[in-house]
């Protein structure tokens, strides 16, 4: 009989403490729900005006990405404070969390750390063609954690920002012109001042090709079986493939006209009686 009287105590107290819990947990709904609202709103109005105004687009999509979490983190905070942990104990409670999480976690805070100084010190922007990571492709998005990039074949690679502000970068679109330099072989019976003069004039037609600085060739290697001549040119980096593709199309036809030729490796196989 007093096991049953100390239950139905114990079970009045329950009800009363969640009655009384009740307008807590229902008002901590309607943060949640409300805040997530508010978040996703915030994050519109801060993607239109980003639109609005002519940022660098690195900082646009790390911002957006910083913003979104950190209103999380907030709302989380709200949230927990509303059902009724304390102040004191929830800082304890973080921090021991935090410890705990940022142990666990070293390689997410050097992504962190890795986009804050990719902010800072800009080696890429949005749209930059890249070279990082043994992956070559244009920079499409750059959170706080990790790097977008789109490859020649229209794949997406995702680089984590720790390792690309800690590793070799080849940004080719830091400049504005870059410069190429191409090698073809001629056979030793061909004139090299003949096939010299024509890859110059390949360069001095193509208008996408730069006049300044001067196009040069020279005699790169004297092979086992050719003469192998280097053209170097500069060409705008918006055009700098199509003019790349252009000189070694036009060298060969020209080469055939001239009848300059190209050696490429033959097999004679000889009888034997």
């Amino acid at each position: 009989m007093e096991e049953l009287q100390n239950f139905e105590q114990h079970l009045e107290k329950a009800i009363e403490w969640f009655w009384d819990f009740m307008p807590n947990l229902i008002l901590a709904i309607v943060i949640l729900l409300g805040g997530l609202w508010i978040i996703r709103f915030i994050n519109r109005l801060v993607r239109k005006f980003f639109e609005r105004k002519d940022y660098d687009l690195t900082l646009e999509s790390f911002l957006q990405s910083f913003i979104s979490i950190a209103l999380k983190v907030l709302l989380f905070t709200i949230v927990v404070t509303q059902l009724g942990v304390k102040s004191s104990s929830l800082v304890a409670m973080v921090g021991a969390a935090g410890l705990a999480i940022g142990l666990a976690l070293q390689g997410s805070l050097a992504n962190f750390a890795g986009g804050v100084l990719i902010l800072l010190f800009k080696p890429f922007k949005v749209g930059d063609f890249i070279s990082a990571q043994g992956i070559d492709g244009s920079v499409k998005q750059i959170t706080i954690f990790s790097t977008k990039l789109n490859t020649f074949g229209n794949q997406v690679a995702i680089i984590p920002n720790g390792q690309l502000s800690n590793g070799s970068i080849v940004n080719y679109n830091m400049e504005d012109t870059r410069r190429d330099k191409f090698d073809v072989g001629i056979g030793y019976g061909s004139n090299i001042k003949q096939a010299k003069e024509i890859l110059l004039q390949i360069c001095a037609e193509h208008s996408d090709i730069l006049k300044e600085p001067v196009p040069e060739v020279y005699v790169g290697d004297l092979a086992d079986s050719s003469v192998n001549l280097t053209l170097r040119f500069w060409a705008k980096n918006e055009v700098f493939w199509p003019a790349h593709f252009h000189v070694i199309e036009e060298t060969k036809h020209r080469f055939d006209q001239a009848g300059i030729e190209i050696p490429f490796p033959q097999r004679v196989v000889h009888d034997v009686d």
